[in-house]
């Protein structure tokens, strides 16, 4: 499954907030997401895999082809096509620490899993990736996630972690095995998608917009501080410093600073929203990785207004559509906002819990 985005790390609101995975960056992010053919229990009884036939080691930007194929196999099962690019992966592998959070196991030469465990900043959340062709692969891959997970909050000074992966929602195999792990379900996230067909902005009294630029430093640092007020009570926010912010957008080959809108009302900050390439290369349509109000300005109609923006500055760049990531849960109607600007659900993505402590 591929989160794109900060969708992930917090939940819309009907006024307008809406954020990770790491939704596909598309990670970048809901929370990790995995299959697993087979539960822990169950290896021994269906397969012949023998662990000692397995070769481990770590990834590397060589493995980026490889990895992509191993992914969209089950992409393809789940959702009828890819839902990663070859970027997608390649960024995700730039964003860990590949000697110590990420794993590859083969057998005979051919790739059978990959898994990788990635905190958020120095805090207790980490998200978990798990993908194999082989049930003994993915309990092998599953062990050494968790493992890693428990290690990492406490090398951040955390008695356990929070962990998180995600999942599709028809895949039955993967739920059984992460209840199977101590996992249970926390929310949901539902991609939203609408199809551009000449759209008609909306402007409201006293509000004025500014786009963003890799120089206008001023824009981005307004946009960092609604974007962190905003989210300050969601689902898996993780606060950062704007250097820490930028650094992570700029990390990622599908940022574009030009796609940023600063909303001002009289002159005052109070919602933003950032779209990013991630869906161009396979999609051709825009994505919101983040939309966030100010609690003051919430209820005025900003978060439609900045949509209806995005979607026609997508359209004038020639994207048929575009896509973003919302937390059904919400206390507010979110999905009500977006389809009030013509979106629709296409795809429904899990998050499953599950508090790890070190050694367990």
């Amino acid at each position: 499954m591929n989160p794109r985005g900060d969708a992930a790390e917090g939940a819309a609101r009907q006024s307008g907030d809406l954020e990770r995975p790491d939704l596909r960056g598309r990670l970048e992010r809901l929370p990790g997401r995995a299959h697993c053919p087979a539960s822990r229990s169950q290896v021994g009884a269906r397969t012949n895999d023998d662990v000692n036939d397995y070769d481990i080691r770590r990834p590397a930007s060589a493995d980026v082809a490889a990895i992509h194929e191993l992914v969209t196999e089950r992409d393809i099962e789940m959702t009828g096509k890819p839902d990663w690019t070859l970027g997608d992966i390649a960024d995700i592998l730039g964003e860990l620490d590949l000697e110590h959070d990420s794993w590859l196991v083969h057998s005979d030469g051919e790739l059978l899993g990959w898994g990788y465990a990635m905190r958020k900043g120095t805090s207790d959340n980490v998200d978990i990736d798990v993908q194999a062709r082989r049930p003994g692969a993915a309990a092998l891959l599953w062990d050494l996630v968790l493992g890693r997970a428990g290690d990492l909050a406490r090398e951040a000074g955390h008695d356990h972690a929070v962990v998180d992966v995600s999942v599709y929602q028809r895949d039955t195999g993967m739920r059984e095995a992460a209840k199977e792990r101590g996992f249970a379900p926390a929310t949901s996230f539902h991609r939203m998608r609408t199809d551009h067909a000449g759209v008609r902005p909306v402007f409201l009294p006293g509000v004025t917009v500014e786009a963003g630029s890799p120089d206008r430093e001023d824009v981005l640092r307004a946009a960092h501080a609604v974007q962190q007020e905003g989210f300050a009570e969601h689902f898996g926010f993780v606060p950062k410093t704007f250097e820490e912010w930028a650094g992570e957008m700029e990390a990622s080959s599908a940022n574009d600073w030009t796609q940023l809108l600063l909303a001002r009302v009289h002159g005052e900050p109070a919602a933003m929203l950032l779209g990013t390439n991630h869906f161009v290369p396979d999609e051709n349509c825009g994505y919101v990785r983040t939309l966030a109000v100010r609690p003051a300005f919430r209820g005025r109609g900003l978060g439609r207004l900045l949509l209806t923006r995005a979607f026609a500055a997508d359209e004038r760049r020639g994207r048929v559509g575009t896509i973003l990531h919302v937390d059904g849960n919400n206390v507010t109607p979110a999905l009500g906002l977006y389809r009030s600007v013509g979106m629709r659900p296409v795809l429904v993505i899990d998050v499953w819990r599950a508090l790890v402590r070190p050694g367990s």
